[in-house]
């Protein structure tokens, strides 16, 4: 009731949102009794994160492990995300950058210069294909993984490995020959297996067409992948 749109509904399937009629407004957050719909961000200053980072310091200096800047697309707050490392870096925490690797590649490599790790998203080869999925093609990404890879830090290359997109042979070799020629030591690559632990999610969303095309990868295909980049010298392992 308290959504302007009256993009929600109450059926026998439980409340569904409808997409196109949604404009994102946290109307409906505001009243829900139970917190089952909230809104997950709010603005913060460099300040204030640092501060969130630094109630969890006594964790990560344990383990040996930082702060992972994720998102979204951390690349996207290029400005308060190099704020945010040089701070961490001031205070010898460290650091580390999930990106799918889309950026202008002069922001990408002044991240880099400040990080010590980076987990870098590569989904497929071919760049129509990768259009197809992703909505874009995938030159700048490839170049920037280049250019990441020359300026000696750690990356790990992590593969979504999604059945019927890209977990076939001809891809996974494509993208195991490159990852092997990049700079330096041979790189890392994790394969995430897709899942559909969120399909029911996307169907109360109005988007159950998102899991029409999409399959969980079969054990042989998982196999393959691993055999072919432990082909190419390739250390590879399910999960990451």
């Amino acid at each position: 009731m308290a959504c302007p749109e009256k993009a929600i509904a109450l059926n026998s399937e439980g409340i569904i949102t409808d997409a196109e009629l949604c404009k994102m407004c946290g109307k409906c957050a505001e009243v829900c009794p139970t917190k089952a719909i909230e809104i997950s961000g709010h603005p913060m200053s460099v300040a204030e994160i640092m501060n969130e980072i630094e109630k969890e310091r006594v964790f990560f200096d344990q383990s040996g492990g930082g702060v992972t800047f994720s998102g979204g697309e951390p690349l996207q707050q290029s400005r308060l995300l190099i704020e945010l490392l040089d701070e961490c870096g001031n205070r010898g925490i460290q650091t580390a950058i999930d990106t799918a690797g889309l950026a202008n590649t002069e922001i990408i490599l002044d991240v880099a210069k400040r990080a010590d790790l980076f987990l870098y998203d590569l989904k497929m080869m071919d760049s129509e294909r990768h259009r197809k999925w992703v909505g874009v093609p995938n030159e700048k990404i490839l170049e920037n993984l280049k250019a990441v890879a020359a300026t000696g830090v750690k990356i790990i290359i992590r593969i979504p490995l999604i059945g019927g997109v890209n977990d076939d042979a001809e891809n996974m070799d494509a993208t195991a020959q490159f990852v092997s020629e990049l700079s330096g030591e041979k790189k890392e690559v994790n394969l995430l297996l897709y899942h559909k632990i969120a399909q029911t999610k996307y169907q109360k969303l109005g988007r159950p067409e998102d899991f029409q095309l999409m399959e969980e990868p079969t054990k042989e295909a998982q196999q393959q992948a691993i055999a072919i980049f432990e082909k190419y010298g390739i250390e590879v392992s399910i999960g990451g």
